[in-house]
């Protein structure tokens, strides 16, 4: 899996930001069969869609397959892979999917476009991205990005955000080259067309350092940035409303696998490997490394995995409007606060042990 994974999970928030909506009719030809209720056997079918090919933000869900979780909690569960052409929250808005691996930009969007979408877990307590730029560049500090290209994806909320960073790095106008490109972060700045990137740590970083690539690391939540939890997984209201049961059996599970990869990193990053579709990791010691990354941030400063904050869920999506950068289902900033507090719940997340 190349650093295309970086631009994938930030181009995810994109394509709800942009309007997904519009790919809705796509959904009966490429989405999965879903569903809550019980099959034919005594497990209840659930279907999760990924937000990416799979990688170390779902080791937890691979640890919970390969130790029999699901399936101690009554669930049956089938991974749905992603789509390039939908957005994985679509699944579940349109009821062809139970849950979904998505980010609290897209959750916020969305559910301004009208769709009730409801984050009940956090995967990673706090926002593990970064600004990269190379060293051999020189450009080794946030100021010395003003002006400068960046290798941007498409979504509202990076002009604020980055402005943001550079603004809290001392530039008095924080200003810089926009360009949108399908290259990959890392790829973008190898190429010699841009100057930094937007990565996630967890990831390209240490991709870019086993391939002898040195960077220089502007972590966002250093830069004045609200941190907020990323990614999340969410349902929808009505999985809430009339399956809270399931929610809650499927949470148990995936709380308890997640709880094994933080305390078990390198038997849960096999887990991972063992488990995706062959071929998914050329390679393997980066998967390791970054399970070695994460596996102390799942729940790092919560009382336990999953749980959400409504400082979180405040914060961060109150600085998304203040920047118009929460779009309505006719791609305009919308023009009321969102309800905060209505994004979330940790109501179906197992007690604290």
């Amino acid at each position: 899996m190349s650093t295309i994974l970086a631009r994938a999970r930030l181009r995810s928030a994109a394509l709800a930001l942009a309007g997904a909506l519009a790919l809705l009719p796509l959904l009966a030809a490429c989405a999965p069969a879903g569903g809550s209720s019980t099959g034919g056997g005594s497990l209840t079918p659930v279907t999760l869609a990924l937000d990416w090919t799979p990688n170390t933000n779902h080791t937890g869900i691979y640890a919970a397959m390969a130790q029999g979780y699901y399936r101690q909690q009554g669930i049956n569960l089938t991974l749905s892979p992603y789509s390039s052409q939908v957005a994985p929250e679509q699944f579940v808005t349109t009821g062809k999917a139970d849950f979904a691996i998505s980010f609290p930009e897209s959750v916020t969007t969305l559910r301004a476009q009208g769709q009730p979408l409801v984050s009940v877990a956090a995967v990673i307590q706090s926002n593990t991205s970064a600004l990269i730029s190379l060293k051999s560049s020189g450009l080794d500090s946030v100021a010395s990005l003003a002006g400068k290209r960046y290798a941007g994806f498409g979504a509202p909320y990076e002009q604020p955000v980055i402005a943001q960073v550079l603004s809290c790095g001392g530039v008095a106008n924080p200003t810089f080259q926009n360009i949108t490109t399908s290259l990959d972060p890392v790829e973008a700045l190898k190429s010699k067309q841009f100057d930094f990137a937007w990565v996630y740590e967890g990831w390209e970083v240490i991709q870019a350092q086993r391939e002898g690539l040195q960077v220089n690391v502007f972590p966002l939540v250093d830069y004045c940035m609200p941190d907020y939890s990323s990614p999340v997984i969410v349902t929808s209201q009505r999985m809430i409303q009339q399956h809270p049961d399931v929610i809650k059996r499927f949470l148990a599970a995936t709380a308890q696998g997640y709880t094994y990869a933080i305390q078990q990193p390198k038997a849960a990053a096999d887990m991972l490997i063992q488990g995706a579709p062959k071929g998914t990791f050329d390679d393997t010691g980066l998967v390791y490394a970054s399970q070695n990354y994460l596996s102390p941030r799942y729940a790092a400063g919560a009382t336990c995995w999953g749980e959400q904050t409504l400082a979180k869920w405040t914060n961060y999506p109150r600085f998304m409007y203040d920047h118009q950068a929460i779009l309505d289902a006719n791609g305009a900033p919308i023009t009321a606060p969102p309800d905060y507090a209505a994004a979330f719940t940790n109501m179906f997340l197992p007690p604290c042990k």
